[in-house]
């Protein structure tokens, strides 16, 4: 059990210092923790010194390892299902629906013909293509809210009708993902078309419950407390049983217990005795349950599956680039149709073809279920590392361009001059 101390101890230290330097080159700090979590795993800790990342994380401790990353990316699910603003993303309207909407159908498009074309040759025997291209389609269409969030706040555009428009669409585009999610979980586990339906019926269900049900309960529950910002003992309770029981309840219906985590997130009133309640729960799930997370996934990535095959590298940059082009002209031409300019429509797609922690999220519950292999997951990881890397500089290289394209003060009143 001591043994478990250090571990804990080494993650969360670790996680934490690499996410700080990553903020100083100005990229999200989740960068630095998923890299951390590859460190140390298999790719480099394991290939450098395989008998210290083997004495750090013996086999018998890593159950224990997972169970508090499940717990932890559960909480986290609530967190983001909490911080979305349902009023906001319906007061977009048509603008942000028809450039959410198109930010997922074209990358699931290409996800579903770059599925195609990699079924024969790294899908399992026992997994149905149906289960493979949905889930590679989801994974080219996910767009990390959380992270995104950072980003804008950090470059203190959240606020500018771009960085608001982003919100919208990355918000719509997670529900639009975890609902999609759903139904490639319940593919990946069910024995028949009857199974998968019977799933999808109870999952309706599930929603009809939660919405229409409990969060009127929740509401009047945060009236009676109201006024008592100094006891958050009772709502923290009922935070965390509804968390766990949410998640449990679509975990029996066969769907991923983080998609029920999400929906409660989604339906707690908000206010300011719920809003510290939830602090409570965020303080313990970024700093110690989230980073476990990344570890845990850190140590089933293996680059060396990889390797030096020229091959296997072509297959990783073709899905880099699917992932890319479709997600970025996607957004672009949408949001061009909606009559943005060109720098607010590139900035758009830079923005929403961050992935970060969401992608992360979605190829873990992949990995978890067999719908992809070791070798997919290895390749899907790197893809999102590069996706979300390319965020920060693809938008400062499209605020110096469009710099440079508006004219000086001295060449407008020569334009002026020459007008007259």
């Amino acid at each position: 059990m001591s043994h478990l101390f250090l571990m804990l101890a080494l993650i969360i230290v670790c996680g934490h210092v690499a996410g700080r330097r990553c903020r100083r080159l100005g990229q999200p700090p989740v960068i630095g923790e998923i890299l951390t979590g590859i460190a140390l795993g298999p790719s480099l800790l394991g290939a450098v010194w395989p008998s210290g990342q083997q004495w750090l994380f013996p086999a018998d401790l890593l159950p224990v390892i997972n169970a508090l990353a499940q717990v932890g990316l559960v909480f986290f699910m609530f967190l983001i299902g909490y911080e979305l603003n349902v009023e906001h993303v319906r007061s977009r309207g048509k603008v942000a629906a028809l450039v959410s909407n198109v930010s997922v159908a074209v990358p699931m498009i290409g996800g579903f013909l770059l599925a195609f074309v990699m079924y024969g040759r790294f899908a399992d025997r026992g997994i149905g293509f149906p289960a493979f291209a949905l889930f590679i389609a989801v994974s080219m269409s996910v767009t990390a809210f959380p992270v995104l969030a950072r980003i804008l706040t950090d470059r203190k555009i959240d606020r500018t009708p771009v960085g608001a428009l982003a919100l919208t669409c990355a918000a719509v585009d997670d529900i639009t993902a975890w609902c999609l999610l759903a139904l490639a979980t319940a593919l990946g586990r069910g024995t028949s078309w009857t199974s998968v339906l019977t799933t999808a019926a109870l999952t309706a269900v599930f929603i009809s419950v939660m919405m229409y049900g409990l969060r009127p309960l929740l509401a009047r529950l945060a009236e009676r407390h109201a006024d008592r910002l100094g006891d958050r003992t009772a709502l923290l309770l009922v935070l965390l049983a509804g968390i766990l029981l949410a998640s449990f309840a679509t975990d029996w219906i066969g769907i991923h217990p983080i998609f029920g985590a999400f929906l409660f997130g989604v339906i707690v009133p908000r206010g300011a005795v719920q809003t510290a309640a939830v602090e409570q729960v965020r303080g313990v799930t970024v700093v110690l349950l989230l980073p476990l997370f990344f570890a845990y996934s850190g140590l089933h990535t293996d680059f060396r599956l990889i390797g030096a095959d020229p091959a296997l590298w072509g297959w990783c940059a073709l899905i880099i680039a699917v992932a890319t082009v479709t997600k970025w002209a996607g957004s672009t031409g949408a949001a061009r149709l909606t009559g943005l300019g060109w720098q607010e429509s590139l900035s758009l797609g830079a923005l929403m073809n961050c992935r970060g922690l969401t992608e992360l999220v979605v190829l873990g519950v992949g990995l978890e279920l067999k719908i992809i292999t070791p070798t997919v997951f290895a390749m899907l990881v790197v893809m999102t590392l590069v996706t979300t890397v390319l965020t920060a500089p693809a938008l400062t290289l499209i605020d110096r361009f469009a710099a440079q394209q508006q004219p000086t003060p001295v060449k407008r009143r020569e334009v002026e001059v020459a007008a007259k």
